[in-house]
C-alpha cells in the first residue's frame, strides 16, 4: 500500500517492509477520546492492533516458555488442595463440634467434672504397712497404693497438697464413703484401697473399676513356729481371721475353717496376738507388710492359689473418670520413659519380698513366700481421640 503526500510524492507503508513484525509483548492502552488523533488512517490502527494481538497469541502458546506453561497446569492442582483443605478443617470441626467417634481427654475431664474439684479425696486403706500405712505418730502416709494415686493424681492436674487421703474400711469401699481423723463420713472421688476386681463387685450399682495396678494372691499367716502350711484345708474347725467383704473368705469357708471377720486387717492381727484365731488370710501383699516388720513374730504361707487378686481402682458411676484413669496406667504400662509404677513397687512391696522367709524351727526356710507380679499388669489402649501429632503415653 502507497501513501501519497500532499505534492504527489509516494510514501511507502508498514505492509511495504519486507521484514516481519514480530511481537513478543505489547501492553495495549486505550487512549482517551480526547486525544484520538493519528497520522495514520483507521484501518491502519486497526491493523496495527491486529498484529500486536497476534503477536500476544504466539508469545503465550510458545512451548518453550514452559515457565507460563507450567504455571497454567498447576490450577485446577492448586483448586484441589484448596478443597482437600477445606474438607478436613471441615471434618476436625465436625469431630469437635458434636463428638463423633471416641472421646478427646478434654471431652472425658468435662465429663468427669474433673476441673471444677479444688482437691481430690481418695479412700485408701491407713493400717496396712507397704500398702496403705497413715503414721499416727506424724500423719505421713506410705505405701505402693498411695504412690499410685499419687500417680493418678498426678495426671489429673493435682498437686499431692491438693490430694486428700481418707481412711476407708472394706464394707465402705462400695459405697465411696471414708471417714476423716474425727470419724465423720467423708464422700471420696475414687477408691485405692487392695481393692480386688470380682464379676460380683463390678455387678453392684455403684462399683466400677479401672483396669488392674497389682496382680497379687491369698496366703495365710500364722504366729512363729506354727508347723508347715500347705492348703486351707488345715485349718478346718479352726478360727481364721480375713477381711469383711474379702475374696479371700470364700476359700476358706470352702475349707471348712471358722470365719471370724473384721473391717481392718490390723484387728485381725490384734486376735492373731492374743491367740482368739489361729491364722489369718488374705492377700500376700497386705500380710508381707506385717511380716517385714516382724519377721521372727510370724510365719507366712504360700497356699499355691491358682486365682490371681487383680487390684483395681473404683470410681464409683464415674465412666469418664474410669478412663481417665485407665489412660494413666496405659502411660504407665507403655511408655517405657514413665517409671512410676516401677518406682512404688520398688520402694514397698519389692523390698518387703526377701523378708518373707519363714525362719527359726519347724518353719519352711527354703522358699519365699511370692508377694505380687514384680511387673505392672497389661493394660489396653483406651478408646481416646486425639490428633495425629499427639502421643497418648506423653
Amino acid at each position: 500500500m502507497v501513501a501519497s503526500t500532499r505534492d504527489g510524492g509516494a510514501v511507502p507503508t508498514r505492509d511495504d517492509e519486507q521484514e516481519p513484525i514480530r511481537v513478543r509483548k505489547v501492553v495495549l492502552r486505550r487512549p482517551p477520546r480526547q486525544r484520538v488523533a493519528s497520522g495514520l488512517p483507521a484501518t491502519a490502527r486497526v491493523r496495527r492492533g491486529r498484529r500486536a494481538l497476534e503477536g500476544l497469541q504466539r508469545s503465550f502458546t510458545r512451548r518453550e516458555l514452559t515457565a507460563r506453561e507450567f504455571g497454567a497446569s498447576l490450577a485446577p492442582w492448586r483448586l484441589a488442595a484448596i478443597g482437600v483443605v477445606l474438607v478436613l478443617v471441615l471434618g476436625f470441626s465436625w469431630v469437635r463440634l458434636f463428638h463423633v467417634g471416641a472421646p478427646s481427654v478434654e471431652d472425658l475431664r468435662r465429663a468427669a467434672g474433673v476441673d471444677e474439684w479444688l482437691t481430690l479425696p481418695i479412700g485408701v486403706k491407713d493400717d496396712q504397712p507397704g500398702v496403705a500405712y497413715r503414721d499416727p505418730g506424724t500423719g505421713v502416709w506410705s505405701g505402693f497404693d498411695i504412690d499410685i494415686a499419687y500417680m493418678i493424681a498426678e495426671d489429673l492436674g493435682f498437686r499431692r497438697q491438693e490430694v486428700q487421703f481418707y481412711g476407708i474400711e472394706s464394707e465402705d469401699r462400695a459405697r465411696m464413703e471414708a471417714v476423716d481423723l474425727k470419724n465423720e463420713p467423708v464422700p471420696v472421688k475414687m477408691v485405692i484401697a487392695s481393692y480386688s476386681i470380682t464379676k460380683e463387685r463390678e455387678d453392684m450399682p455403684n462399683v466400677m473399676f479401672s483396669d488392674s495396678y497389682l496382680h497379687t494372691e491369698q496366703s495365710v499367716i500364722t504366729l512363729h513356729g506354727h508347723r508347715k502350711v500347705a492348703s486351707l484345708e488345715e485349718f478346718r474347725g479352726q478360727k481364721v481371721c480375713t477381711l469383711s467383704a474379702s475374696t479371700s473368705a470364700s476359700q476358706a469357708e470352702k475349707a471348712g475353717a471358722t470365719l471370724v471377720r473384721r473391717n481392718r486387717v490390723s484387728e485381725c492381727f490384734a486376735l492373731l496376738d492374743n491367740g482368739t484365731v489361729d491364722a489369718i488370710t488374705t492377700d500376700a501383699a497386705i500380710l508381707g507388710g506385717f511380716k517385714a516388720l516382724n519377721q521372727a513374730k510370724y510365719d507366712h504361707w504360700d497356699l499355691g492359689l491358682d486365682v490371681t487378686e487383680a487390684w483395681g481402682v473404683s470410681v464409683g458411676a464415674n465412666e469418664a473418670l474410669k478412663d481417665l484413669v485407665n489412660i494413666t496406667l496405659y502411660r504407665s504400662y507403655a511408655d517405657p520413659g514413665d517409671s512410676r509404677w516401677e518406682e512404688a513397687y520398688a520402694d514397698t512391696i519389692a523390698e518387703e519380698a526377701p523378708l518373707q522367709r519363714n525362719i527359726g524351727t519347724g518353719a519352711d526356710t527354703s522358699t519365699i513366700t511370692p508377694l505380687a507380679l514384680t511387673e505392672q499388669p497389661f493394660t489396653p489402649r483406651p478408646k481416646v481421640r486425639e490428633l495425629p501429632w499427639e502421643d497418648p503415653t506423653r
